[in-house]
């Protein structure tokens, strides 16, 4: 994926904004079965119930999260607690937020930790080299030095494009050869961010390889070997997927966190997708921090995720498409 680097500008719409504006494609699958839920008047019986599933579900909120939800509906229905259609409205709101609030835990990089090793994971076409490159934008802007390790060796044009950001970013970026050893190249970058005192070292890796035993075993080389320099290391290891996956993203997920350990994700393209829905089964079946979300290439793209602000922007209260 190009990385455009327009700068911050306040012409451009607030990040709010701009989330609501980016999930669009989602907001529109949801808002063709629950417009009408917002202005009231509908009436509370089976039809609306199954109207609502068929709008969950083309969001790619998936079978298990969209009975859960309807179930406490029909409960409340049951009991008389809802009066219109647009109190069902609010209450879906509500259950949806009270899923992905718990995932609302930003990255923190201060502490005893330094430099504070994040290990940036995902399969190729994720968006897992961009990523890492807006991420250490971010913490540069936040007063942090930063180093990258290209270790995505397999790529020649993942080196590439982070030594090329690296450059234009002033960021010191450990590279070698296409073909080198990932592991070695990880460990030579943990040696010269300790040397000069950098606060943070993000590590891209690789998302291809021969096999997929290969990458696991790959990644695994790389956490061990970076622990050999700080037993502690890495402090991070950030798993990178495509919202516009769908559930796909769950078996990436399995695959990697048995492998490394996955202690936060990056959800990017949820501007291209109307599958954002799956952001709230991952929180469901997961509970992992889902540390950023991306809703574009521009380098301020990759915003800390806020479960209120993400429900809000696909649920709108003034039911703006």
């Amino acid at each position: 994926m190009k990385l455009s680097d327009s700068p911050r500008d306040d012409a451009r719409p607030g990040l709010f904004g701009r989330l609501r504006e980016r999930l669009g494609a989602t907001r529109r699958a949801l808002a063709q079965g629950l417009g009408d839920l917002l202005r009231g008047g509908r009436t509370l019986d089976d039809a609306l119930l199954e109207e609502l599933e068929a709008a969950l579900l083309s969001a790619d909120i998936g079978v298990e999260t969209t009975q859960a939800l309807l179930a406490d509906l029909g409960q409340r229905l049951a009991r008389h607690e809802l009066k219109d259609s647009s109190a069902v409205y609010e209450v879906l709101r509500q259950d949806l937020r009270a899923i992905v609030q718990p995932c609302e835990r930003p990255l923190t990089v201060s502490g005893p930790h330094k430099p504070y090793v994040i290990m940036v994971v995902g399969v190729n076409g994720t968006g897992k080299t961009t990523s890492v490159a807006k991420l250490a934008n971010r913490l540069k802007q936040d007063g942090h030095s930063v180093m990258l390790a290209a270790a995505d060796t397999f790529r020649a044009a993942a080196v590439e494009q982070l030594k090329t950001w690296g450059e234009r970013a002033q960021i010191p970026v450990i590279a070698q050869q296409t073909g080198a050893d990932a592991a070695a190249v990880a460990f030579d970058a943990l040696q010269a961010a300790k040397a000069r005192g950098a606060d943070v070292l993000l590590v891209d890796t690789a998302g291809r390889q021969h096999t997929h035993a290969g990458l696991m075993d790959e990644l695994k080389k790389i956490r061990r070997v970076l622990g050999k320099l700080d037993e502690t290391a890495p402090h991070e290891v950030l798993l990178v997927l495509d919202g516009g996956t769908g559930q796909n993203a769950l078996s990436q997920l399995a695959h990697f966190r048995d492998a490394v350990g996955v202690t936060g994700l990056v959800i990017t393209k949820l501007d291209g997708t109307a599958k954002g829905g799956v952001l709230v089964v991952i929180a469901k079946k997961t509970g992992l921090p889902i540390r950023y979300i991306g809703v574009g290439e521009a380098i301020d793209d990759l915003q800390e995720f806020r479960a209120a602000e993400f429900v809000d922007a696909l649920l709108p209260t003034d039911n703006g498409a």
